[in-house]
């Protein structure tokens, strides 16, 4: 039966579907850090990259999904979220691409593609600009590319609902459970001058990127979508009905469909 949590009341209380415990899971040490990561599944990499203040468990509709359809799923906690750890230096997107690069390089993995939401697609989009030889596609969903991409902040009971989930699973999951508050204000840090790339930077990103934009996000406006997929040279994009910024937690059938047709035009070119 499809799942529909547009409120986000069943995330808020339940959290997203637990990752089956069968997936192999280690940490790989990394410029101060210790990055944890998990795997599951056979064939096209494929590595999935959460949003801000959130974790990989929050992927728990769409690897199973994944995993079914063929694909070798790769899930990773950014650094300071989750299970991994961080030092006391200012986070930064580069930072956490360079820990994304890391996990690869110890599985072996030479190219994949990349599904980000929020605050991954961000670091997806920097992996492919960086080093493009290892990025097959980026699925690029709910993020802003520069700063002028965001909407004046408005909070509502939804965004309260997944923060406080956020809060609930980083006590239960991260190596320093109680420093949730200076976590947060650190990604707020961030976020407030970062990303910001220039359209010549774009201009130069040639690997295939879907652009995916929520009718109802909350954070980052239709035109910015609409300026990076005319910006980025091999880009498309994808409009996503009645959903927001939350899209895989809210409708998460709805949403696969659009991820699994992403990889298999990836996997045909």
């Amino acid at each position: 039966m499809p799942v529909y949590d547009d409120d986000l009341t069943k995330f808020a209380s339940d959290g997203a579907p637990l990752l089956p415990q069968t997936m192999a899971h280690a940490y790989v040490k990394h410029d101060g850090a210790h990055i944890w990561y998990a795997t599951a599944g056979a064939g096209l990499p494929v590595v999935l990259l959460h949003g801000g203040l959130g974790h990989s468990g929050n992927w728990g509709y769409q690897l199973p999904k994944l995993v079914e359809s063929g694909y070798r799923v790769i899930v990773i906690d950014s650094r300071g979220h989750g299970r991994s750890t961080r030092d006391e230096r200012p986070y930064s997107y580069e930072l956490m691409t360079a820990d994304v690069k890391t996990v690869m390089d110890a599985l072996n993995v030479e190219k994949a593609a990349f599904v980000g939401w929020s605050d991954g697609s961000c670091i997806a989009l920097i992996l492919a600009a960086q080093h493009p030889e290892r990025v097959e596609g980026v699925f690029f969903f709910a993020c802003n590319i520069d700063p002028s991409g965001t909407k004046p902040f408005e909070f509502t009971e939804i965004i309260g609902r997944c923060f406080n989930r956020h809060k609930q699973d980083y006590a239960e999951l991260s190596a320093t459970p109680d420093q949730f508050d200076e976590f947060s204000a650190a990604i707020d840090q961030m976020q407030a001058t970062q990303p910001n790339y220039s359209s010549a930077e774009l201009a130069q990103i040639n690997v295939p990127v879907t652009i995916v934009h929520a009718e109802h996000d909350e954070f980052i406006k239709r035109d910015h979508a609409d300026y990076l997929a005319r910006t980025l040279p091999d880009a498309k994009l994808v409009l996503l009905q009645a959903v927001s910024h939350f899209a895989p937690l809210q409708r998460p059938a709805y949403f696969n469909t659009s991820l699994v047709d992403f990889l298999r035009d990836v996997n045909h070119d």
